[in-house]
């Protein structure tokens, strides 16, 4: 390729990195996902900076760890000013688009602190995580007692509408509600899962978002990037007809558990098994009803990717832009005696990720995985050099993944970084730890996994080699201190990261020594010996007159 390519920039809510067939789902066929994996690299190690979805598409869209954001909850503002991939690539002369969900917060009283208008460009872009946006719908539209969960406008609310779908919520109504006996039969029920959702199939979620990205791409002018962000297969659990019917309870995995587990479990990991997703998702009715939907809803994300693809093989454009498939975070599923998120083991900290790069220099490496240790922060990385700017790693903490994709072995991290902040959850309280102490550290080298937990607990550790269950939590005992020890020295080490000095790069500073001393400033000299005389210049030669005796 002799110009950037464009970048396709697909997130999916909640994949689980090994619901896939390329990563060896028994059941569960994504031919899709594995066409990319084809033409691409599947990167097998990879990890979001925070198994939570706010926290962890605020780190893929700054590329910054959330303790470098601050947008550790979701909910929690992305401060105005912080840098995002927009402001990269647009200084690169990319457009960068959002077609699906951020989850992102805008920080009003910031807006309003600094007179920005959101209907302005600038306070636009603030307001959206640096996207310009072609649709953004985050897609829960839960409506309960004090109003929707969600706020602003549904742009997939209006469209239902317009497809006749009656009510003033037919997300809830519809797209994520079956029909019991002439009753409205809602997602939100695990008892329902295995229901079809009440809508015809072209019109749910999933479809109608493909639908965006294709019209976005008919008419779109390179170079861009489209943050394509599907909500799916994120709860509520139930997918419309034929999707709801293709997987049952012969198809769902034995739930990665063992009683181990729970003999004499650290405090945070005992707190969690007690919480209602998880004494929910410890019934195999639960999981014998959800783990089919969720399969469904995988298989239906995978039949939309397929349109994708065929179109860009149909428009010529395949060979000109980047995809990348990801997500933001996984699922237990009842893994751990466990669901949904939130903790480190890989169920849910670990992603899916896979790139296809057609610049000629990745031919070596199509159809192959790369086991590397990988962010998700890398990503931002990727696409400013892809975009053909140097990555501004003052501001950009990830690394760029090209040499990797163009086989080559660049100099790499020994471990990888997540972060959890559970104050906002009933752990917390029941806990009886403060807000500044509800926070969780995962640092993984490869093999061993420490989880450092604030407030005077003890660390958990795993060893993925002889444990990749990660059932045995070593930290129970005295035996293995000294890997303890060394996990807890990478964590000081990366505590210790010059996180804050965005606003001056390393090139800033070289071009910065010696600028005072030529413009005068020149300090702590006894003659002026000290310094070229060049320096001093300014400083020496006759005084034109004398003021000493002036008495007037």
């Amino acid at each position: 390729m002799t110009k950037p390519p464009n970048i396709l920039f697909i997130m999916y809510d909640q994949l689980r990195f090994d619901y896939l067939s390329c990563a060896g789902h028994p059941h569960l066929q994504t031919p899709n996902f594995d066409r990319v994996a084809a033409m691409g690299v599947r990167f097998t190690n990879a990890y979001v900076q925070s198994p939570i979805c706010g926290a962890s598409r605020m780190s893929f869209y700054t590329g910054r760890y959330t303790a470098s954001h601050g947008a550790q909850w979701n909910g929690f503002p992305l401060r105005v000013g912080e840098v995002t991939l927009g402001d990269h690539l647009r200084k690169a002369g990319m457009d960068c688009w959002l077609i699906g969900k951020t989850h992102m917060r805008v920080d009003a009283e910031g807006m309003a602190r600094l007179g920005l208008s959101p209907d302005s460009i600038i306070g636009a872009r603030q307001a959206e995580c640096g996207f310009d946006v072609w649709v953004r719908d985050d897609g829960l539209w839960g409506e309960g007692p004090d109003g929707f969960y969600d706020r602003g406008r549904s742009p997939y609310n209006a469209y239902l509408q317009s497809q006749g779908y009656p009510g003033s919520n037919p997300w809830a109504d519809h797209a994520n509600a079956g029909i019991d006996d002439g009753q409205i039969a809602s997602g939100w029920f695990f008892d329902n899962a295995d229901k079809p959702a009440n809508i015809r199939e072209e019109d749910s979620e999933t479809p109608w978002l493909t639908d965006q990205t294709l019209a976005f791409m008919d008419q779109a002018k390179g170079p861009w990037c489209a943050h394509v962000s599907y909500i799916k297969p994120h709860w509520p659990y139930i997918v419309p007809a034929p999707y709801h019917a293709m997987y049952g309870p012969e198809h769902v995995p034995p739930a990665c558990r063992a009683d181990v587990e729970r003999d004499d479990p650290h405090a945070v990991y005992d707190a969690f098994m007690k919480n209602k997703v998880a004494t929910a998702f410890q019934q195999d009715k639960v999981r014998d009803k959800v783990i089919p939907a969720y399969m469904g809803l995988i298989k239906q994300c995978d039949d939309q990717l397929g349109r994708i693809l065929d179109y860009l093989d149909s428009s010529g454009q395949i060979g000109d832009t980047m995809i990348v498939l990801t997500s933001d975070h996984g699922d237990y599923l009842g893994d751990h005696w466990l669901g949904e998120k939130d903790l480190f083991h890989d169920q849910s900290v670990k992603v899916p990720m896979i790139i296809y790069d057609p610049n000629t220099a990745a031919d070596a490496t199509r159809g192959t995985t790369c086991d590397a240790l990988v962010e998700g922060i890398d990503l931002a990385a990727t696409f400013t050099e892809a975009a053909g700017k140097d990555v501004p790693d003052h501001i950009i903490e990830g690394c760029s993944l090209l040499p990797w994709l163009h086989g080559q072995t660049p100099p790499w991290r020994d471990y990888v970084i997540s972060e959890y902040n559970y104050c906002l959850t009933p752990m917390r309280a029941a806990l009886g730890v403060s807000n500044d102490d509800a926070r969780l550290f995962m640092v993984f080298d490869g093999r061993y996994k420490l989880i450092h937990a604030e407030g005077g607990f003890r660390p958990m550790l795993f060893d993925l080699q002889s444990d990749p269950e990660e059932f045995n939590d070593l930290a129970k005992g005295n035996d293995h201190q000294a890997e303890i020890d060394r996990l807890y020295g990478h964590l000081a080490t990366w505590g210790r990261r010059n996180s804050q000095r965005v606003t001056r790069s390393d090139e800033d500073l070289d071009g910065m020594r010696g600028v005072s001393a030529r413009r005068g400033i020149l300090p702590f000299m006894t003659d002026g010996s000290e310094v070229d005389p060049e320096l001093t210049i300014k400083y020496r030669g006759p005084a034109t007159k004398s003021y000493l005796d002036d008495t007037d």
